[in-house]
């Protein structure tokens, strides 16, 4: 068994109902177990962890911390606080993409969509599985049939979400439904849904809380909850009997990730280097002139790496393709998350970005890592420098601003590059505020 906080549990002797064992601990320690079990649970069926409640996490760490203590002794009870404290950060909300946060100039967060199928109609599961909604809202007992038809996320009082516990609907006639659903957000996902969208800024809620879903009944309605101040709701749930409405929904939220601001920087050098290891990213969308990732030595700047959908006089087109660059180059990926491109494999999501900023997630279906001469690519922006290592290829592409691929083997000083920068450090993959140097 695995604790909440990420401890395994201690011998029986301690843990079990044995003597010594305290009634309040095994309390503790089982509401810890609970919520390790919710946690697995709300995660079945999707690749993408739903964290468990956070006070559920933190109350268990004093009953692992003493657990600890009595059975291993004061070494196991210090390695034990140091993982507990880990598992804190790594599973609160904020780590697991609960809490999206905004980065400057972009918003990448990946938008949830969930189809209501009420009263039950197996047709419409199937269709909301097919067009890759993350969840169907569906009555009490119908959970095992949808996990029948595919691996997708149930809202049910018996789902992987329970209604009622883990999600929450609340219908808005005025300033107190507003209030309470601002309230019930605060630990958990709320539906919000009205007869009529003029009675409640979106704003307001928007502005309060990153866990509101808006109920919507067509895809117009979705693009505009979608949209508000920027940003958007977390994601719509579609209420909807036409199977065309769902497929355009889906159109609407899977295929936009948000947008990225993109600036010119001007090329200072292209210095060619010894051999080293580089990574392809083969991914399961196909890409079209100006699109490519976005990667970079740091994560405060990064080009936009062309996808190989260009033909040339060596090789066919690779439209699904991006030679991305040395395997410790970061690469943004959705929710403005970074991830280092010898970390990616098959199943892992990334960004693909399109010359004029919008932004889609792709997912990888292969990730090659061969042995190849290199190339360091030297730009500048604002007197701030970029750089990039790159395979020394014909074939490999940066981006021009008019979304044309450049290649890096006709790279000048002051040839003009898309790029994206951010003055922010990271850790984890995760945007932080705090004095990072990078070279």
């Amino acid at each position: 068994m695995l604790l909440s906080a990420g401890v395994p549990a201690a011998p029986s002797r301690v843990a079990g109902s044995g003597a010594g064992c305290d009634t309040g601990l095994t309390k503790c320690v089982s509401d810890g177990a609970a919520a390790n079990r919710r946690f697995q649970a709300a995660a079945l069926g999707s690749k993408k962890l739903v964290a468990p409640s956070r006070r559920s996490v933190l109350a268990s760490v004093p009953a692992v911390k003493l657990l600890l203590r009595q059975s291993y002794g004061d070494d196991g009870f210090l390695h034990g606080t140091m993982r507990a404290r880990r598992a804190r950060a790594l599973y609160s909300p904020g780590h697991l993409g609960v809490r999206r946060e905004q980065m400057k100039g972009q918003d990448t967060a990946m938008k949830e969509l969930w189809v209501k199928v009420i009263p039950w109609d197996k047709s419409l599961v199937t269709v909301a599985l097919e067009s890759g909604a993350d969840a169907v809202v569906v009555p009490e007992g119908k959970s095992g049939k949808v996990h029948e038809l595919g691996l997708i996320k149930t809202v049910a009082p018996d789902g992987d979400l329970e209604l009622g516990k883990d999600v929450v609907e609340i219908e808005i006639h005025g300033k107190a439904d507003e209030e309470e659903a601002a309230r019930q957000s605060r630990s958990r996902t709320v539906i919000v849904r009205t007869d009529d969208w003029t009675i409640i800024p979106l704003e307001n809620l928007i502005a309060q809380s990153e866990q509101i879903m808006a109920e919507v009944r067509d895809d117009e309605e979705a693009r505009t909850a979608l949209q508000i101040l920027e940003r958007g709701v977390r994601g719509v749930v579609l209420v909807t009997r036409d199977i065309n409405v769902i497929k355009r929904t889906a159109a609407l939220v899977k295929q936009e990730a948000g947008t990225v601001k993109l600036e010119r920087a001007c090329i200072v050098s292209c210095e060619s280097l010894g051999m080293g290891d580089r990574v392809c990213i083969d991914t399961c969308t196909r890409m079209g002139v100006g699109e490519g990732m976005l990667v970079g030595n740091t994560s405060g700047g990064m080009f936009l790496v062309h996808s190989e959908s260009v033909e040339n006089a060596y090789v066919a087109a690779r439209p699904f393709r991006v030679n991305a660059g040395a395997l410790h180059a970061y690469t943004l990926g959705p929710a403005g998350r970074t991830s280092y491109l010898s970390d990616l494999k098959a199943g892992d999501d990334v960004l693909i970005v399109a010359a004029d900023g919008r932004a889609q997630p792709g997912v990888v279906g292969r990730a090659k890592v061969e042995r190849r001469p290199l190339l360091l690519v030297k730009a500048e922006i604002d007197g701030s420098p970029i750089s990039l290592i790159l395979q020394n290829a014909e074939t490999i592409r940066l981006t021009a601003p008019d979304g044309n691929p450049v290649s890096v083997v006709a790279l000048e000083p002051g040839t003009e590059v898309l790029v994206y920068r951010t003055e922010t450090g990271r850790h984890f993959g995760i945007k932080i505020e705090e004095t990072i140097v990078e070279k």
